[in-house]
């Protein structure tokens, strides 16, 4: 009797739940019965997920690279979708924040650790010659990690670090987002001259860019946290949580792509050019450029040493793997 009485309340509320749709319950219940049941291979598009994956050459490394690449696009859709509810929630509830920088840090845990499937999982010499297929393609033009550091902190904290002193919220989105720091990456530092691979990437995102830091003005993840009670920016573990995923994002990150580099691109301490022109011998180490999302967590000397103490050995050759 209980079952019967608790199907007619599921009807009753299904029944409210349709009625504004021009259709009774009964026609949905028909669609129901004709429906087939979901699969796990249909439910996540296995068959299309595992046919992405079109490599430009006959190398075998080559396809390791490209579901590599695929997967770290993944995670970092998973670390926007959780930055997006930080910053569209009203509620500032700590135990939310904390719940999803932790999140976020546990993404790019994941990442930081996978990232030896590229320094020890390929071939070198495959590597060195699929790559030129792939030209001026670049993990450069990750459009979704640089949505990351803006859902993150404001773009006057993105601002190279030897132009940022002369830049603040005062500035424009426009004149802000011109000077980002990951510009100079891929622009000739002699003649000032971007490269095609920059030229491309802009092209595509700078309409989005512009757009999402306008839709985020004043509601970054670094906002949230200086818009907090003063009781609950000093909670540890929130500090804790922020501090990790600045270490995460702008130094362990980083560094892994800099080992890899150092292991395919680097030879005979001759460096190699990465694909798309970037300079990455400067343009990946994280004391090179002071990104930090969250400046008001450290010390004055914390900023002015930041990353330095994990870069030493990363530019010593005979330290990475061969």
């Amino acid at each position: 009797m209980e079952n019967n009485e608790n199907i007619k309340l599921q009807i009753s509320k299904l029944e409210e739940k349709y009625k504004d749709s021009g259709q009774d319950l009964s026609s949905y219940l028909d669609g129901l019965l004709y429906e087939r049941y979901l699969t796990y291979w249909d439910y996540i598009h296995l068959d299309t997920l595992l046919s992405l994956q079109i490599p430009r050459t006959h190398f075998p490394d080559e396809e390791i690279f490209i579901m590599y690449h695929q997967i770290t696009e993944l995670y970092f859709k998973l670390i926007l979708h959780e930055q997006k509810q930080l910053v569209d929630d009203k509620t500032q509830e700590i135990a939310f924040f904390v719940e999803k920088a932790n999140r976020i840090n546990s993404y790019f845990k994941v990442l930081i650790s996978s990232f030896g499937v590229m320094i020890t999982g390929m071939q070198r010499e495959q590597f060195l010659q699929f790559r030129m297929a792939l030209l001026p393609a670049s993990g450069f033009q990750s459009a979704q990690y640089r949505m990351i550091e803006m859902y993150a902190t404001p773009l006057e904290n993105l601002v190279h670090h030897t132009q940022r002193n002369s830049f603040s919220s005062e500035n424009s989105i426009e004149d802000l987002y011109e000077n980002i720091y990951w510009k100079k990456g891929a622009t000739d530092k002699d003649t000032g001259e971007k490269t095609l691979t920059l030229k491309q990437f802009e092209y595509r995102y700078t309409p989005r860019f512009i757009r999402i830091a306008k839709q985020i003005e004043n509601k970054t993840i670094y906002h949230k946290y200086l818009q907090l009670p003063t009781e609950d920016r000093e909670n540890k573990e929130l500090i804790k949580a922020l501090k990790d995923l600045d270490l995460n994002a702008n130094v362990n990150w980083p560094l892994m792509h800099l080992g890899s580099a150092y292991k395919y691109l680097a030879k005979d301490k001759k460096p190699i050019d990465a694909t798309g022109g970037t300079n990455w011998k400067e343009y990946l180490p994280p004391s090179f450029q002071k990104v930090i999302f969250f400046p008001e967590l450290y010390s004055k000397d914390e900023l002015n040493d930041w990353g330095k103490q994990w870069i030493d050995h990363i530019f010593n050759p005979e330290k990475i793997e061969n």
